[in-house]
């Protein structure tokens, strides 16, 4: 008898093929499956592909009596209870790959957007009848010769770090475990402290985990650490930064300006946010391009085919 997988949301079939092929997939008819309707479904279900964005609780995963394994359609997990399918023995998995190259570009676009005052300008230039043009009018910084910190030196930091060199940035990064001096010379890259790294880079960008240890990493003693003339980038996950203490210093420009894919209680904004000039904002859309959606489906479903024809997918997290 096939085994069952439940599918969440309702992703890119064509990344869904090969599975379909030798497994049973319940597939939902709108965009996604209400939490009700999973608690319904997963009992009978030894698999489970999540979304990011969707919780997978304590609930969920124990009502899933047959469940094997879960793979999360997205590199972030923390919407899944891990120490729940850890102690029922599930495997649970992301998708890395995939999301690298789409997330590293956009971390570009708005680094590029924010220091040049392209979103800034744009809006501006549509709703300001007074707008100035002029020589000495709506500048912004360059790239080249400034030193971009990364903090989370994972595939994504990596990628960001050669992007940024093609601009003329020097990168330096601070990661929980210091790359070894051969990967560092590769990448052209240096470590730095994390403090060190706050006070002398011109850009930082976010690239770790969310975590117990990473939640709040940037707050306001961080931001009080920066340059005022500093850049902050989140494309990583909105908890990382204390959002109310980012509003607070960027309204009192104690740093030049934030770009955020991301926030903390998406897909709320803090108000605040909204009022400011020096500040980029977007809707998560790291990895929203078609191309990427597809592929992403296709890395959850080779966790499933991988777990059960080999025995552990390569992308297991527990």
């Amino acid at each position: 008898m096939k085994k069952t997988i439940l599918i969440q949301y309702a992703i890119p079939k064509e990344g869904l093929k090969e599975l379909s092929q030798s497994y049973h997939i319940i597939y939902p008819e709108k965009d996604y499956f209400t939490h009700e309707e999973m608690l319904k479904q997963i009992p009978n279900c030894e698999a489970l592909l999540s979304i990011f964005n969707q919780p997978v609780n304590a609930e969920l995963i124990e009502a899933g009596t047959k469940l094997e394994i879960i793979s999360n359609y997205g590199v972030g997990y923390n919407n899944i209870d891990v120490d729940t399918a850890t102690k029922q023995g599930i495997a649970v998995c992301n998708t890395p790959e995939a999301v690298c190259e789409p997330t590293a570009e956009l971390c570009l676009s708005l680094i590029l957007s924010l220091s040049r005052r392209v979103a800034e300008c744009n809006h501006r230039l549509r709703t300001e009848t007074d707008f100035k043009w002029g020589v000495m009018q709506n500048l912004g910084q360059t790239l080249h010769g400034k030193t971009l910190g990364i903090i989370g030196m994972g595939k994504i930091g990596k990628s960001v770090a050669q992007k940024a060199q093609a601009f003329g940035m020097e990168v330096v990064y601070n990661n929980r475990k210091q790359l070894s001096a051969n990967e560092e010379t590769d990448l052209n890259i240096t470590y730095r402290e994390f403090d060190e790294l706050l006070k002398t880079a011109d850009v930082i960008s976010l690239h770790c985990p969310l975590n117990k240890s990473t939640h709040h990493l940037i707050s306001e003693k961080e931001l009080s650490m920066m340059k005022s003339s500093a850049y902050l980038i989140n494309t990583a996950r909105g908890p990382v930064v204390d959002e109310q203490a980012l509003a607070n210093a960027l309204e009192k420009e104690e740093i030049a300006g934030a770009a955020l894919d991301v926030f903390e209680d998406e897909p709320h904004i803090t108000q605040q946010l909204m009022t400011l000039n020096n500040v980029v904002l977007v809707p998560h859309i790291g990895t929203a391009c078609i191309e990427t959606r597809i592929e992403m489906a296709k890395e959850a479903s080779q966790n499933l085919l991988d777990h059960w024809e080999k025995g552990r997918s390569k992308n297991q997290v527990n």
